[in-house]
Formats: structure tokens, sequence, C-alpha cells
């Protein structure tokens, strides 16, 4: 599983056949690993595909419509989170949707395949964990940013020490929490964040972007 970053998509070279959730099998286009930079200090979580990233392998693809039915407000939340990353200097918008120029970012998710009709089952993310715990552990990030409440949970569980309970959104949305290492940013799900939350979840990243965020970097235990 060694990264070749002449490949931005699946760069580990995970199972693009998985069979572990045979309902998934069914509905999916194909399998979404993860995409991005290896040696990112960033990395995006979502909790499963977009209609449009199961279309082309992309994490968090969104289609260019703006007037997108109801059914594919998944792909809203893909669009809004490019466009985070371009005002942040951290996506080339002039690169294409299928194939992003990302620098300093990875983008995956909780689980790999989508069912258009459903959120993923608690058994799915479980079947998951070892893709997602495989990238976390090789890419080392200083953030961890989970997008939604599904991610912030799971996330929050598996990688800090602040009670379950105590993990929520909104409240902790833009927050920076301490994980084992490094730190975990929430992000309210970009379709459902008000003007007013998505530049404060700005402000507090162009914040963190200027810190001193990597001085752990290379000194941790997994």
């Amino acid at each position: 599983m060694d990264a070749n970053q002449q490949s931005r998509a699946n760069p580990f070279g995970m199972d693009e056949e998985c069979r572990n959730c045979p309902a998934l099998c069914e509905t999916r286009t194909q399998v979404v690993h993860g995409y991005g930079d290896v040696d990112a200090d960033f990395l995006f979580v979502g909790e499963r595909p977009t209609a449009t990233a199961d279309e082309v392998g992309v994490p968090f693809a969104a289609s260019d419509v703006d007037d997108q039915s109801a059914s594919d407000r998944d792909d809203e939340a893909g669009t809004t989170l490019r466009r985070l990353l371009e005002r942040l200097g951290l996506c080339d918008a002039t690169s294409p949707a299928d194939a992003p120029v990302l620098e300093n970012v990875y983008l995956t998710n909780l689980t790999r395949c989508r069912d258009p009709d459903r959120r993923p089952t608690d058994e799915e993310i479980v079947n998951c964990d070892p893709y997602l715990n495989a990238e976390i552990r090789m890419i080392n990030p200083e953030i961890l940013v989970p997008v939604g409440e599904r991610a912030l949970r799971e996330l929050g569980v598996e990688y800090t020490t602040t009670l379950a309970e105590d993990l929520a959104l909104p409240a902790d949305h833009a927050e920076r929490i301490r994980g084992r290492g490094f730190e975990l940013v929430p992000m309210i799900d970009p379709r459902e964040q008000s003007d007013a939350q998505t530049q404060r979840w700005l402000e507090e990243f162009v914040d963190l972007m200027a810190s001193d965020y990597r001085q752990t970097k290379g000194q941790r235990d997994r």
C-alpha cells in the first residue's frame, strides 16, 4: 500500500473491488477511496460519497449545476467544500471537478460506496474502518476535519479523549478539539451552513494555518 503520488486518486492502492458490504455493492457505481496529497496536514472526512463522487471517483466531487434537486443535495456540499478549499488556497480553482489539484489536503469518507436512497449503516461504517484508519495513519495529518455530525461522532470517539456526548454540531463547528497528537476542527455539513457559519469556519481555519500547528509533526505516537 505504498503511495504513488503520480495519481492523487486512491494513492495508497486500496481495493477498488471491495465486497465487504453486499448491499452497497449493488448500488454503487464504483468504490470511492481517498484522494489528494499524501503528505497533507489537513484531512477532511465526510460520511459517504456524493452522487457525483460515485460517478467520477473523487470524494466530495460535485456537479457544476447550480439548480440541483433535493435528491442531489449531497453534491451541493461538495461544491461548497471545494469553494472553501479554493478560498483557502488549497485547491486550484482552474482544475476540473473530476481531477482537482489539491495541495496539503486529503479528502476521504467514512464509507467508500454509495446507496442513493439511504445513509450508511453503523455496520457499513465499521466495515470501512480499516481503510480510513490506514489513510490517517499513513498520511499522519496535523488537522482532521470531520464534515457533518456523523463524521464528528465517529472520529471523535476514535481519535480524541473527549466523551462522545460532549461532541456535537453546531456547538463544535469551527472549534479546535484536542486529539491524540493532532486537532479536530469540525465543520457543519456545508449544505446546512449559514453564511455566518461559513465565514466563522474560514476565519478559524485561516488563523489555524497561520499558527504553529506543525509543532508535533512526526513526533506523535500512534
